[in-house]
């Protein structure tokens, strides 16, 4: 590993892994914290360091062990990458080994035709740049961001195989891919001899995408993780949008992934009615919403974002109740069923 640790300040909570149940990706060896942070937000040049910091000592304090970033998270691309092998060098560094760190390439990156999709050149050469920017020797998940219709599949999954081959990556993944897409990469993958085991997916309440478009059924059929990122859809499952939309809601400040015009009022009739649900269980509807992923055998780990501590600390909370009922479920999917508004990222 490429640090030169100076004096260190920051000690990990001892009860550190007290909290936190960990789910066994696939029939993989890895076990994976049931939350995991995500820095696709608020890890960017545009937000305060020191509350960088704050986040990833809050979940690793409370087990949270699993880091998930992309080469093109921020703003600008490469900044997350960049923030968090600082808060490697001044914190988390010496814990490496109790760290899975996984990063993505697949999205466009940077200009030229070799700065997208999913080539062995781009592919490799991203994973150098991200290696680079967090002080890495290696990261413990390398993924393939999203499916490239023009690229041979072999040559996508040679390319995870040479990371992992060259010591760059201990494990791969896919990331937004579809259930068909899914079983060839495995098959390829497999002849590889390539330790692929995880999936990355939007999966909420409010999207079901992947229970339709054949992901879920076929990782369980293969064995594979999944790990399910906007699991609150950009705060709608929270108790921000009960009301309507609140002042200070990303709507107004990034309009990238969540639209004034999808938050109609009967989408907050839905909510306050999940959020009925919620109270009964004697949970918030955030909580809700992360159990009712977690509940699912299918489901590895669940994504979380954050601006606060307190996010962190109430988001973890959800692993305390996964259990539902029959009548639960069934109103849940009553109320939810609706097409999403949400399309790509992550």
């Amino acid at each position: 590993m490429q640090l030169t640790l100076k004096k260190f300040m920051y000690q990990a909570a001892q009860n550190r892994y007290n909290t936190l149940p960990t789910r066994r990706c696939g029939n993989s060896g890895l076990l994976l914290p049931a939350v995991s942070l995500g820095l696709w937000h608020n890890f960017g040049d545009t937000s305060p360091h020191e509350n960088m910091r704050a986040l990833c000592r809050t979940a690793f304090d409370n087990g949270i062990t699993h880091f998930d970033l992309a080469n093109n998270y921020g703003p600008e691309p490469g900044s997350a990458e960049r923030n968090f092998g600082r808060i490697l060098h001044d914190d988390l560094g010496v814990y490496r080994d109790e760290l899975i760190i996984s990063t993505k390439a697949g999205y466009e990156m940077w200009d030229g035709p070799y700065g997208n999709w999913g080539s062995r050149k781009y592919l490799l050469a991203s994973l150098d740049q991200s290696l680079r920017r967090m002080g890495l020797d290696y990261v413990d998940i390398f993924y393939h961001h999203r499916m490239d219709p023009n690229t041979p599949l072999e040559e996508t999954m040679g390319a995870l195989a040479q990371a992992v081959r060259s010591g760059k990556a201990l494990y791969v993944g896919l990331s937004n891919y579809d259930g068909p897409t899914l079983e060839k990469a495995t098959a390829i993958l497999d002849e590889l001899h390539v330790p692929f085991i995880i999936n990355q997916n939007r999966y909420s309440i409010f999207d079901r995408t992947i229970e339709n478009n054949g992901l879920k059924a076929m990782a369980a059929r293969l064995h594979k993780g999944i790990i399910t990122f906007s699991p609150l859809a950009q705060g709608l499952l929270t108790n921000r949008y009960l009301q309507g939309i609140p002042a200070d809601s990303r709507v107004h400040t990034d309009g990238r992934f969540l639209k004034e015009k999808d938050i109609t009022p009967e989408k907050i009739a839905q909510i306050n009615a999940l959020n009925d649900i919620a109270q009964a269980r004697g949970q918030t509807l955030a909580e809700m919403a992360l159990a009712w992923l977690l509940s699912h055998d299918e489901i590895t780990t669940v994504l979380i974002g954050a601006s606060k501590t307190s996010q962190i600390l109430d988001n973890i909370k959800a692993v305390q109740n996964t259990s539902f009922t029959a009548e639960e479920l069934e109103a849940i999917d009553r109320i939810s069923r609706c097409p999403s508004p949400h399309k790509n990222g992550g």
